[in-house]
């Protein structure tokens, strides 16, 4: 066998799509297509989707169920980003072949995916979850009586210093100087609420009266190495059988 070496001078310019290397596929995902196909998953996430697009005004979005098999490829390979999910996909020919991507244009990318995301509610999403849990289980494919749960806590990315109360609407300087003063301390400066702050013993900061303006989802926790920090808990769940 002869030594192969590689082409290094440039490619043809035009190329047709039938004399397009095919992948071969890959088994899981054509396996999961079967079963989508067979539990009618496009028909019922379409009509699932429908009050949240225009009727036919503007340009057609990203089919429902080409985006939703790209969030199930980030979660089936670990990927949390939707820039990532978007490269895996148009990197990939078995993957393209997965969401129904003609070999002839492009899979979706991640502003795309941005815009759908923002487009659809979380109730959708989570129909969406318990939809494919449900084909899982009528296919024997899961059982859920014996699970493991691993669980974490995950720094969010907003600062305590920008938390507001949900009430009023102060942050943490113009509550801080509300209590001073009424405290008896008139026009207190920095330092002087640095001082008030040290030195006042109810300093406890609630989820119920506090919130981050810039991410109202996540939740104030005690990490692991005892500092509090604005996080969210990240679970995750695995069926022992």
């Amino acid at each position: 066998m002869a030594l192969g070496k590689r082409k290094r001078e440039q490619q043809g310019l035009w190329v047709a799509t039938t004399q397009l290397p095919k992948s071969p596929g890959h088994p899981f995902y054509q396996k999961l297509n079967v079963l989508l196909a067979d539990a009618k998953f496009d028909a019922w996430i379409e009509e699932l989707c429908r009050p949240y697009y225009a009727e036919k005004l503007g340009r057609p979005s990203i089919p429902p169920g080409v985006y939703f098999r790209m969030i199930l490829v980030g979660y089936f390979e670990g990927i949390a980003s939707q820039r990532g999910i978007a490269w895996r996909c148009s990197d990939s020919r078995s993957l393209a072949e997965f969401l129904g991507v003609p070999i002839d244009q492009a899979t979706p990318d991640h502003s795309s995916l941005s815009r759908v995301h923002g487009r659809l509610p979380l109730e959708v999403h989570e129909e969406v979850f318990v939809f494919v849990l449900k084909m899982a289980a009528e296919k024997k494919l899961l059982k859920g009586k014996v699970v493991g749960v691993d669980s974490t806590t995950l720094e969010a990315n907003a600062a305590m210093k920008s938390i507001e109360r949900k009430d009023t609407g102060e942050d943490w300087k113009e509550y801080l100087t509300r209590l001073a003063k009424e405290a008896g301390i008139e026009n207190p400066t920095n330092e002087d609420l640095r001082r008030f702050d040290k030195n006042r013993t109810d300093k406890k900061v609630s989820n119920e009266e506090w919130q981050s303006p810039t991410d109202p989802d996540s939740r104030i926790a005690k990490m692991k190495d005892g500092t509090t920090h604005l996080a969210y808990k990240a679970e995750h769940v695995v069926d022992l059988d």
